[in-house]
Order: structure tokens, then sequence, then C-alpha cells
């Protein structure tokens, strides 16, 4: 069976969870954190999480996991079935993960974690989400699914990545960026969280919180 290696407070691990789910694909899941062991980075050579171990070897990244997936459990589809439409489900997708969350990332240490970040690279991330995020409204549709009438692996990814940008900016300067660009994540991920999947993604998630709190 399909293992998903990962924990649950990650989002990309949830990302490619929530797929598993929408797709009713039989998986067992195996917590792991990164690690820079010599036997962790041999199945994930940047030991980072999520991966797949398959009856095949392991895949990481949690792109290409999604598109394995949809490779081998085409039904029901995470994708448009319109080569042009499915082109800009993936393009938000990448909008999502290398223009908006990689670049709040860096906030996150002192957003979540305790750290500093200086007042320069805090200036710079800002400069830079005010232009990505401004493109990524220009793409994105919330009519009602991030591309629109469709449900899709974007949905997948917006649904965990953009309450994190949200509230990292909001802790970082005072305001939440997304929502002073006219984004309602917060009525979006409402809906989203509406489905199964989502619901599943979030108490997992919710219960491993509970669960280290403790300790």
């Amino acid at each position: 069976m399909l293992k998903l290696c990962g924990f649950a407070l990650s989002n990309y691990y949830n990302k490619v969870k929530m797929v598993l789910l929408e797709k009713g694909v039989p998986f067992e899941e195996s917590f792991a954190y990164p690690s820079q062991d010599e036997a962790f980075l041999a199945r994930s050579p940047l030991g980072k999480v999520p991966f797949f171990e398959t009856a095949h070897g392991t895949l990481c990244e949690s792109q290409p996991m999604i598109e394995y997936l949809e490779a081998l459990h085409p039904e029901p589809p995470m994708y448009s079935r319109d080569a042009f439409a499915a082109g800009k489900q993936r393009e938000l997708i990448v909008f999502l993960e290398l223009h908006l969350e990689l670049v709040a990332r860096e906030l996150y240490p002192q957003a979540f974690f305790g750290g500093t970040l200086s007042e320069s690279a805090q200036a710079r991330v800002h400069k830079r989400l005010e232009r990505h995020i401004s493109a990524f409204r220009q793409v994105a549709r919330f009519d009602p699914y991030l591309a629109g009438e469709e449900f899709s692996a974007a949905d997948c990814a917006a649904f965990v990545h953009l309450p994190v940008i949200g509230l990292a900016t909001q802790q970082i300067y005072g305001s939440d960026m997304l929502i002073d660009h006219g984004i309602d994540w917060k009525g979006y991920v409402k809906l989203i969280g509406e489905r199964p999947s989502a619901q599943r993604v979030t108490a997992d998630r919710k219960a491993y919180l509970a669960q280290h709190a403790k300790h």
C-alpha cells in the first residue's frame, strides 16, 4: 500500500493527503520529520517531507507526488478535462507555492517559532509579496473555486497555504496582506473546509497540535 511520510502540521503533507482523500486512494501514514540522517536522505535526498514510499521506490516533492497520483488513479480527476483550464489550475499552484508561500516562508521563524527577522529582511519580503500577491490576484478567480467552477488540485494547495501566508503577514506586519489585496481567503477556506477531505486534514492537524502541546 502507498505510504505517505511526513507529519500533520506540514502544509505540503496535508496538500498531498487531501488529494489522496479526494481520490479515495488507500494509503498509510508514516510520521516522519525532516532530517539529515543518512538513512532518511536515502529516501528523501534533501531531507524534507512529504514523500511517498511505493512498491517501486520513494518519491518526494509534493507536486510530483500529486501528478503521480493523477497518472496512477485518474478518477476522480484533480484537473480539468480541458487542457487550457488544467494548465491554469497548475499555474495557480506555481503562484501559490513558488511566488507566495516560498517568499512568505522567510517570515515563519519570527511569526510562529520565536525567532527574529531583521527589519531589512522584513521590508524585502514585504516588497516581494506586494508584487506577487497582486499578480496572484489577477489569475485566481475564487468563483467559487480557485480556478473557477471546477474543484481541482489547486484548491488542495490553496486550502493549506493561504491561511499560513495570511497569518504570517498578520503577525509580522500587523495586517493580513492577502485580505489587504482583496483576497477573502477566510470565506474561501470555509467553503473548501466543508469537503470531507478538508475536514479530515483539519481534524488530524488539530489532533497533532493537541498531542504535542502536552509535551
